[in-house]
């Protein structure tokens, strides 16, 4: 196989507990990949893009992924996260998503819809989740929405989740909602504070801002139909790397 077809790999870890979206608390492996086309101001990896972990990336083949997967986690996991930066930017994660199915092997992935893969239509556990204003980065509509009628058009099963920070991120969220009112839809609690290095001393701030956004959505009539979440890795680990 030929490097072209290798991809750039920053950490694979494991088995753990999806903290995010409508898998939450499912147990899974990561695959985290390089490179991002976005630079979020509160992103939590952003060492996946922005040059300070790049001595930490190697070029793998998918069977090498697949592999490794199986060395960590042996047969005691049915599920593998594929995580960045933005994995959508690679082409050829099709190639590891068909040998992590052939192994009987769920696949989930996470991305903002800035970029479409063919792929997509192979992912079982797919969430759409485009940037709020907090993030300081700009939501390209026609993208998102070829995405979402391509999706639909497949009949393929996927969420939206928007990230919330502050009241202008909740406007937002109501606008994506409005827009892809067929959709499921999930708001999620956001961590800013990504220097704490003691998990139990976060805690609190995290439990307070989840409160916030359960009131928040409770008294919106604009969320009718919605899921709320913590970040629930954040509040078992904190802001620790690998779990």
């Amino acid at each position: 196989m030929t490097s072209a077809r290798k991809l750039p790999v920053m950490e694979i870890f494991g088995p753990t507990v999806q903290g995010e979206g409508r898998v939450i608390g499912r147990k899974t492996m990561f695959v985290r990949t390089a490179g991002c086309d976005y630079s979020c101001s509160w992103c939590d990896s952003a060492f996946t893009w922005d040059g300070s972990g790049k001595q930490d990336i190697r070029l793998l083949s998918p069977a090498e992924v697949t592999a490794e997967l199986r060395a960590l986690g042996g047969e005691a996991f049915d599920h593998v996260t594929l995580s960045g930066g933005n994995p959508a930017l690679l082409p050829q994660l099709g190639e590891l998503i068909d040998l992590l199915h052939d192994e009987g092997i769920k696949v989930a992935l996470e991305t903002q819809g800035s970029r479409w893969q063919p792929w997509f239509l192979e992912v079982d556990d797919l969430t759409l989740s485009p940037k709020p204003p907090s993030s300081g980065m700009t939501t390209d509509w026609s993208m998102l929405d070829g995405i979402v009628a391509k999706l639909q058009a497949e009949e393929r099963r996927f969420c939206l989740k928007i990230v919330i920070f502050d009241e202008e991120d909740l406007a937002y969220a109501r606008q994506v909602h409005e827009r892809y009112r067929n959709v499921p839809f999930y708001l999620q609690a956001g961590n800013d504070n990504l220097t704490e290095t003691q998990p139990a001393n976060l805690l609190p701030y995290l439990a307070e801002r989840y409160l916030w956004l359960v009131e928040q959505a409770m008294a919106s009539e604009a969320f009718r139909s919605v899921y709320v979440l913590p970040q629930l890795h954040t509040w078992i680990w904190g802001n620790k790397k690998g779990v």
